[in-house]
């Protein structure tokens, strides 16, 4: 939760002093919560470094869209946007083995203080090599005239809310509404595969480490290739930006559902895999939609607030959704009706980006502090 609700003044933060500054302070601000996390000793220091880790981590989404917009033209970012978002599946995916290691080698301290160690190097590098298009030295004529190519067209679209103002607006909480749907999914995966394979399908906990592993290399490699059908169909359909992550949204949001709501049904080990990854690689692809989509309905000035704004609503849902499993497990000794309940609710998103975020924000309707 405190993730969630630091998503408020971190996107706000983005905007104002700039990604470059606020994405080097995220980063160095969770490697150092995470490195402390070795030294604690009793329960109220690892809660206090793991809200800390929440509280540093908040503006890593909305920097990183915010670099999307400032890199890219409105029609590529559904691609950029699915190429970044995919690090949230690699991590998965590669850090078991990797932390295993080290576990058994040198101990459980050395996780943290390897990955502290790892994020502070990443940090440094980050601040000291990025610039914006404009102050890029590598960057030709050419190249700065496409990134810009849109942003008239961009700006002339959308107006300027005041912060506060956004949340009069129906854009938003559709899109926050939406991503409530997205993200419940996505927790219930993070939080529970491991057990679901144990439980239902008798994997070890050897086992379980490198077969959990597979959805998320699937995910990562489908949301990449979601992004880039999603960029391809936006420029050839003649639709707006927007229209298009709208309908692509909708449709991995149906085709999700249905295969989670799958999952607990299938006979074979081999079979709940292959679901699982296709159903996590359209999860995929709706992050990448939604991450995208803030730069369709107000300007660049604004795009790291809603962004955030829209990451609250998802963060929010998703700390309730592995409650919710977890309590209908202890009442029915199964997983089956959480996958149920969680597929309906993906397919859900589909509702609320077509109905509410249909048109970017606009003067008329806009409402100034």
């Amino acid at each position: 939760m405190t993730y969630a609700f630091s998503q408020l003044p971190a996107g706000f933060l983005v905007d104002k002093l700039g990604a470059r500054k606020m994405y080097f302070i995220a980063i160095a601000g969770w490697s150092i919560a995470t490195a402390l996390m070795a030294f604690g000793t009793k329960l109220w220091h690892f809660v206090t470094f793991r809200a800390l880790l929440g509280l540093m981590e908040s503006p890593n989404g909305p920097a990183s869209a915010k670099l999307t917009a400032d890199w890219f033209p409105r029609s590529e970012r559904g691609q950029a946007t699915a190429i970044w978002d995919s690090g949230s599946k690699w991590g998965p995916a590669v850090a078991p083995p990797v932390l295993t290691f080290f576990l058994i080698t040198f101990g459980w301290q050395s996780i943290f203080v390897f990955l502290g160690v790892i994020g502070i190097v990443l940090a440094v590098a980050f601040y000291m090599f990025y610039r914006m298009p404009e102050e890029h030295r590598r960057v030709s004529e050419e190249e700065f005239a496409h990134i810009k190519s849109e942003r008239d067209i961009e700006e002339a679209g959308t107006t300027k809310a005041s912060w506060i103002g956004l949340f009069k607006h129906r854009q938003v909480w559709g899109m926050m509404a939406g991503f409530f749907c997205v993200i419940w999914i996505w927790n219930i995966f993070i939080v529970f595969m491991p057990l679901y394979l144990q439980d239902a399908h008798g994997v070890t906990i050897a086992g379980t480490g490198i077969l959990a592993a597979i959805p998320y290399v699937g995910a990562a490699i489908l949301g990449i290739t979601g992004g880039w059908l999603m960029t391809r169909y936006t420029k050839r359909s003649g639709r707006d930006a927007l229209t298009a992550k709208r309908y692509f949204m909708s449709g991995a949001a149906i085709v999700a559902g249905i295969l989670v709501v799958l999952i607990p049904f299938l006979p074979t080990l081999p079979l709940a895999l292959g679901v699982m990854t296709l159903a996590l690689g359209f999860v995929a692809t709706m992050q990448a939609a939604a991450w995208a989509m803030p730069g369709d309905i107000v300007p660049r000035s604004q795009i790291a607030s809603v962004g955030a704004i829209q990451n609250f609503g998802g963060y929010f849902g998703g700390a309730f959704a592995p409650l919710l499993t977890g309590v209908l497990y202890d009442a029915t000794g199964s997983y089956t009706p959480s996958f149920v309940i969680g597929g309906i609710i993906a397919s859900l998103a589909a509702v609320a980006y077509t109905v509410l975020v249909r048109k970017p924000i606009t003067a008329s309707k806009t409402v100034t502090a």
